[in-house]
């Protein structure tokens, strides 16, 4: 940005409130609205390729509560700008916090046009029941260049992918503008702003869009516990701050501090809020996305992100009460997802009941003690009972408030590995490691709760998730049947064939927990019966099964509808034979009849149906 003029305060034109609603910049039939809330400042200009970036081109007029504003009629889509603002001594360009593109993340801001042809899309998200989740980071994904990371169009040209392994819903990592190049997304310098080195916001448009038209909703991750703290535009903004903390957007207190740094918003703020609310919005609204998953929700309404209500931030309950009333008023069918991780039940209970009012959260009691049992070295410390504990658990009475897994952006990094490679380090892609990483991927898809894998899980891919590590696609011809296996085990979930609605209900019973051999089994159903009911078997141990008994909820004949140790998931597996059971009427684990499984392999699951 050079300033290539100075005008005498005689010359400097009069400025004039803009006519035109919305903040940061909006296009007019005939120009660009700037607007901006910078309530320290004595006075604001816009500068930018439409004024040649002369410093007092374009004044803005003061509004009501620190807003300022004006219309800029020579200004178009495409054009760089910033705000000039004056406090005291200071002269100030700061980029607009509202900014929709950058040009990077310490560059200038762009002025957008939001106009896209949707081609009628009116896509709806599964219902919760049926949602099955693919987490997504779209640097690695895909990336298709040594030179960058992956972009959004790279990832459409795996969205036919994504459909036939039977993903109908997909959830970015955050996609918002971060320092440089390669980053989580958990850094956002400009939460408005969308990566432009993934392709901006109307790359962003075309994956939406394209993945509509697959049949795949878009769930994207906001960060509203802290922003930055790096290229963060909002620091000390307008040149106000107490404590030498961030200014008007932020705490200037000890609550500014977080693990991630001194950017807490100042959620008792209301030109705050509005802002973390417009931002929501957004999404959902503008973008057509189908859901958000709100990161690290702990630290939004707890100072110390605990559950000790000396450290809550009232301010930080009532603002995601709001969004999430706010989102249940205007487009109820799009789910809200918490990642709060303290197995706390008021997050996902109703605003109306004291909670927050998520639609369902990441459930810390599931993920844990389903890795610990698929990552224990030694079966006789395998603890089937906990996981036991981990199927039937859920918050409130409906099943479908908790996202359940064993691979996540956490759960694959910060000191921890893929499934796999905590098996076995050195050999992830070991006899050990493939089974009993896919004995775990069995409990996520056949547990209440809504299933969600991390990208390449389904190929097995190994080590720990970097942000400059694509995945490595060429294991997905090595480890085909695992895909295989992972798309089996998809469709069954979502009953494709007709005969396994019940791992769509709201309904289980672990009914069979024998702790000497690591063996569960339980049964899930929606309104029960054939095609309905289905009894789920986990071998927890190296030792085959033989001729072992179980109780069944109804005589008649029972198909295994699926077997992990089949070898066409992978020429290691055993091929344990499991045949169908024909059901008697002796009443057995408190179940009305019973059966015998002739085999059942080493760190196997069973999935049994009756046909309709």
């Amino acid at each position: 940005m050079t300033n290539k003029a100075t005008r005498t305060p005689s010359q400097t034109p009069r400025p004039r409130r803009s006519r035109h609603a919305g903040m940061g910049a909006v296009l007019y039939k005939s120009g660009v609205s700037f607007r901006v809330w910078a309530p320290h400042a004595q006075a604001v200009f816009v500068v930018g390729d439409f004024n040649d970036w002369q410093p007092d081109a374009n004044p803005l007029a003061p509004e009501q509560d620190g807003y300022w504003s004006t219309a800029v009629p020579r200004a178009r889509a495409g054009q760089a700008y910033k705000f000039r603002i004056l406090n005291g001594e200071q002269e100030l360009f700061r980029v607009d916090p509202y900014a929709r593109e950058v040009t990077n993340s310490a560059g200038d801001a762009l002025i957008f046009d939001p106009a896209f042809e949707w081609q009628g899309d009116d896509f709806h998200s599964p219902p919760w029941n049926e949602m099955t989740i693919y987490e997504l980071h779209v640097g690695t994904f895909n990336r298709t260049h040594a030179d960058r990371p992956g972009t959004f169009d790279d990832a459409i040209d795996k969205l036919d992918y994504l459909r036939e392994l039977g993903i109908n819903t997909v959830l970015l990592m955050p996609p918002m503008e971060f320092a440089g190049d390669l980053s989580w997304g958990y850094n956002p310098a400009h939460p408005f702003a969308i990566e432009s080195i993934y392709g901006g916001p109307a790359g962003f448009q075309r994956f939406v869009q394209a993945a509509h038209q697959h049949g795949i909703a878009v769930l994207v991750d906001v960060v509203y516990n802290h922003f930055g703290p790096s290229d963060l535009p909002m620091w000390q903004f307008d040149g106000w701050s107490e404590n030498n903390m961030g200014g008007i957007y932020f705490y200037q207190d000890w609550r500014a501090n977080t693990p991630w740094g001194d950017t807490r918003p100042d959620y008792g703020r209301a030109e705050v809020r509005q802002y973390i609310r417009d931002n929501a919005l957004m999404w959902l609204e503008q973008y057509h996305c189908d859901g958000l998953r709100f990161d690290a929700t702990a630290y939004i309404r707890n100072a110390k992100g605990n559950d000790d209500p000396g450290d809550d931030l009232a301010e930080g309950w009532g603002l995601l009460r709001w969004i999430n009333d706010e989102i249940k008023a205007r487009q109820p069918w799009k789910i809200t997802i918490a990642e709060d991780l303290r197995s706390n039940a008021i997050v996902t209970t109703p605003t109306a009941d004291g909670g927050l009012g998520f639609d369902a959260q990441w459930d810390a009691a599931f993920v844990h003690p389903v890795r610990e049992a698929i990552i224990t070295q030694e079966d006789v410390h395998r603890n089937v009972g906990a996981v036991a504990g981990a199927i039937n658990h859920r918050y409130g009475g409906d099943a479908f408030t908790r996202v359940i897994y064993t691979e996540s952006h956490d759960e694959v990094a910060n000191g921890k590995s893929r499934v796999p490679s905590e098996i076995w380090q050195e050999n992830a892609g070991s006899w050990w490691a493939k089974k009993r990483s896919t004995l775990g991927a069995a409990v996520v898809f056949t547990s209440p709760g809504i299933p969600m894998i991390f990208q390449g899980q389904e190929f097995l891919e190994d080590g720990w998730f970097e942000d400059s590590n694509p995945l490595d696609w060429d294991k997905l011809e090595t480890y085909a049947g695992i895909y295989r296996l992972y798309a089996t085990l998809f469709k069954l979930r979502r009953n494709w064939e007709n005969n396994t609605a019940g791992l769509r209900g709201q309904h289980v019973d672990v009914y069979h927990i024998d702790l000497a051999q690591n063996v569960l089994a339980f049964t899930r159903w929606q309104e029960g019966g054939a095609g309905d009911s289905v009894v789920v078997v986990l071998n927890f141990a190296a030792t085959p099964l033989q001729d072992y008994w179980i109780g069944l909820p109804a005589g008649g004949t029972w198909k295994v509808r699926f077997n992990s140790d089949w070898d066409g998931y992978d020429a290691e597996f055993h091929n344990t034979f499991t045949a169908d059971v024909d059901a008697s009427g002796e009443a057995k684990d408190g179940l009305p009849a019973s059966g015998c499984l002739n085999a059942v392999g080493p760190y196997t699951a069973l999935i049994l149906s009756q046909d309709l």
